[in-house]
C-alpha cells in the first residue's frame, strides 16, 4: 500500500520504547506516518538491551524524514497519559493513530510475576499486571478518544493476547486482563463509531523480543525457525495487522480482534 495514504497521519504508539511497540513503532513510519514514541520513562528501552532511549528510536524515525517525538507517562495514571496525548494534539494538531501496546506479563517487583498461577500470585503482582494491561489500555483510550471525536477521525488498536482465548497454567491474571481489553474494544467501537472512530484489537501468540527471551527458556531449534506457520511470531507478524486496521482496508471493521499466532 502506497505511504501516501498515511502521509501527515500522526501515530501514538504506548510502549514504544523497546520490544514489540518499538517495531510498531519503526513500521509505522515506514508507511509514512509521524510517530509518537512513548513508555514509562526514558530507560525503559535500555533495560533489555533493545536500544539505548526513547531519543535512539525517534532519531531512527526521523532518519526516515518523518516526525518523532518522544513522550514519557504511566499509562496506569489517567492525568499522565492524559497530558501527554493533549500535548501531541496541540503540538502537532491530531492524532489519527492510537496503537495501546504498553503492558505486558510483567511482576510489579521482578521481570515476570513469581509464582503466577491464579492462587499463589502475590497481591501487588495481581493489582500491577491489571493495571499495566487492562486499566492502561482503558486510560489510553479515554484519553485518545476525545482528540478524535472532535476531529472526527480516529483508527485504535489495542493489544490484547492469544492467552485470552484459552485457559492456561502461567499468567493466569494477565490472561484475564487481556480478555478485558477484547471486551472493552468490543463495547468502545460500539460508543465511537458515529464519531468515524474504529476501535479494534490484535492478540498475538508469542512473539520474539527482548523481554521474551529473557524471561523464557526457549528452545534454540525453534527460535532458528522463521518461516511457516510452525514458529515463534516475529515483530513484523502483528505489525502487518495493524498496518491493515488502520488502513482504508479496514475502513469498514470495527470491534473485532484478531488472533495473530500462526494459527
Amino acid at each position: 500500500m502506497s505511504p501516501a495514504i498515511h502521509e501527515g497521519k500522526v501515530a501514538f504508539v504506548t510502549g514504544s520504547g523497546r520490544g514489540l511497540g518499538r517495531e510498531y513503532a519503526l513500521h509505522l513510519a515506514r508507511l509514512g506516518c509521524d510517530v509518537v514514541v512513548h513508555d514509562i520513562d526514558d530507560a525503559a528501552p535500555s533495560r533489555f538491551g533493545e536500544a539505548e532511549s526513547l531519543e535512539q528510536t525517534v532519531e531512527e524515525i526521523r532518519a526516515m524524514g518523518r516526525r518523532a517525538m518522544a513522550v514519557t507517562a504511566d499509562v496506569t495514571q489517567f492525568d499522565q497519559i492524559r497530558e501527554a496525548m493533549q500535548k501531541v494534539a496541540r503540538t502537532w494538531g491530531r492524532i489519527d493513530y492510537c496503537i495501546n501496546n504498553a503492558g505486558g506479563d510483567i511482576g510489579k517487583r521482578t521481570p515476570r510475576p513469581d509464582p503466577n498461577d491464579g492462587v499463589s500470585i502475590q497481591t501487588e503482582d495481581v493489582e500491577w499486571v491489571i493495571a499495566i494491561n487492562l486499566t492502561g489500555t482503558i486510560h489510553s483510550c479515554r484519553a485518545v478518544a476525545p482528540i478524535m471525536m472532535e476531529q472526527g477521525f480516529g483508527r485504535i488498536v489495542n493489544v490484547s493476547s492469544s492467552a485470552a482465548f484459552a485457559p492456561v497454567d502461567v499468567g493466569l491474571v494477565y490472561a484475564a486482563a487481556k480478555a478485558g481489553i477484547v471486551h472493552y474494544t468490543r463495547s468502545l467501537a460500539r460508543q465511537l463509531k458515529k464519531y468515524n472512530i474504529t476501535v479494534n484489537a490484535i492478540a498475538p501468540g508469542p512473539t520474539v523480543g527482548g523481554r521474551f527471551l529473557a524471561t523464557r527458556h526457549v528452545p534454540k531449534e525453534l527460535l532458528e525457525r522463521t518461516s511457516g506457520l510452525d514458529r515463534l511470531g516475529r515483530p513484523l507478524d502483528q505489525a502487518k495487522v495493524i498496518e491493515f486496521l488502520i488502513s482504508p482496508l479496514a475502513d469498514y471493521v470495527s470491534g473485532q480482534t484478531i488472533v495473530v499466532d500462526g494459527g
